[in-house]
């Protein structure tokens, strides 16, 4: 049944089945376990002291800091199922470590360690994200990406929404702490799909070496020269600090770098904007978390329904490049509503179509840029890019909003701000799309 109905939502073909159901089980239990741990996260920031919780996010952005090189040595020294099994049972074995000190240590040493678990939870939902995104990049060849990423996106999104629902009624009559033992069964289950995954792919779906056409695109990032490349029982081998200094000379890498960087300030300052609107609208928590809570609705609704039926669609019509600017060009006219019309209906309709957009849309396209990478750089340069440009970006929207707010300027005046970087992010999407594909076509015509 599953054959004769999948095909039908998805451009999937026969050979390429087994791979999709691993890698949709594989984001589910990722993000599932995440969406388990994010409420108990929340909640011990606030019994920490709200008035900690920016610090919370300069640890978070040094842990950050600290964690790739420590990442990019795994990945130099050991081959890619075992780098990526021994970063997940890293964190599974922290969960462990923070569910003894939750239910046996002193009530001081809680608060501690609920602050430790708030920086913990950072780190570890931005890169066990990005290492399935990295294997991904990995596994499927560009192509396939076009047509299968925004599916594999929806296994995650199901698995969001379940386990937030399961974190909302277990906690009714069980202690949350012991929720994290479930959230590390499910990151084992992951670590499991990842190794099923890895099998068929290289049965079925890895991509033969390409040589003769290093130097050609003059960028380093994009010199195909990986001699290892489908040979995953290889190290990838490189330095400590590659990843950074690949970013530094390749301008495909800076791209990508400043599309996340745009990305998250203007995120940063939606959601400052947000809480601006929604706090004069409203009075009372309950209300206005009531509020918060139906955008969280539509936007996982809107999700689901277009991850399944349009996503690959739509990149398979408009093309890479296109697909990337439709998220900053919703941005460009939310943000232009935003600033004539400053009130909560434009809010939600902006807030809940960029969401949506990004989760749907933009996430997966974006993954798709690194499938033409050197092997090295999907896993270093992107682990950099997706945890700590990803954390500046939040640091440098906050203090932005933080300056331009002391200059006396209004939630109205900083949307307007925001319209210019959001056409910049627009051409950056354009032109990063445009040299994946010039890529594609110099390799298929080597």
């Amino acid at each position: 049944m599953i054959e004769k109905f999948l095909p039908k939502i998805v451009d999937v073909k026969p050979d390429e089945m087994r791979a999709l159901g691993w890698s949709c089980g594989y984001f589910f239990c990722v993000l599932a376990s995440y969406y388990i741990l994010r409420p108990i996260r929340d909640e011990m920031a606030v019994a920490g002291g709200v008035e900690n919780i920016p610090w919370l996010f300069t640890g978070t952005l040094l842990a950050m800091l600290f964690a790739n090189p420590v990442f990019t040595a795994l990945v130099s020294k050991l081959p890619r199922l075992q780098f990526i099994s021994t970063t997940y049972r890293f964190f599974i074995l922290t969960l462990l470590g923070f569910f003894v000190i939750l239910n046996w240590g002193s009530p001081d040493l809680n608060v501690w360690a609920g602050r430790l678990f708030y920086v913990w939870t950072g780190v570890f939902s931005l890169f066990v994200v990005s290492v399935f995104w990295a294997f991904m990049a990995d596994t499927f060849s560009a192509e396939q990406s076009t047509r299968l990423f925004g599916f594999i996106a929806f296994g995650g999104t199901f698995g969001g929404v379940l386990g937030s629902a399961l974190t909302a009624t277990v906690t009714s009559f069980l202690p949350p702490v012991s929720l994290l033992i479930l959230a590390a069964l499910l990151l084992e289950l992951a670590v499991h799909s990842m190794t099923k995954l890895s099998a068929s792919a290289t049965a079925n779906l890895s991509t033969p070496p390409v040589d003769g056409i290093q130097g050609q695109i003059n960028d380093p990032a994009l010199d195909f020269d990986d001699v290892s490349y489908g040979r995953f029982d290889r190290p990838i081998g490189g330095g400590l600090f590659s990843g950074i200094s690949n970013i530094l000379r390749s301008k495909y890498l800076a791209g990508i770098s400043g599309y996340m960087l745009l990305f998250t300030v203007t995120a940063t300052f939606l959601y400052f904007q947000q809480a601006g609107i929604v706090a004069e609208t409203f009075e009372g928590r309950a209300l206005r978390t009531s509020v918060f809570a139906r955008i969280d609705l539509l936007v996982n609704a809107l999700t689901l329904v277009t991850q399944i039926f349009i996503t690959g669609r739509i990149v398979k019509r408009l093309g890479v490049a296109f697909t990337l600017a439709i998220l900053p060009a919703i941005c460009a006219v939310g943000f232009l509503l935003l600033g004539f019309t400053p009130t909560l209906l434009a809010l939600v309709i902006f807030q809940v179509l960029r969401r949506a957009a990004n989760f749907a849309i933009a996430r997966p396209t974006r993954e798709t840029l690194f499938t033409v990478l050197r092997r090295e750089d999907k896993y270093k340069a992107k682990s950099f890019i997706d945890t700590f440009v990803y954390r500046a970006g939040d640091q440098i929207g906050a203090w932005a909003w933080a300056s331009m707010a002391a200059t006396g300027l209004t939630l109205a005046g900083v949307a307007f701000v925001s319209v210019p970087l959001s056409l910049v992010w627009l051409v950056l999407g354009i032109w990063l799309g445009r040299r994946q594909k010039e890529t594609i076509l110099r390799r298929s015509r080597a």
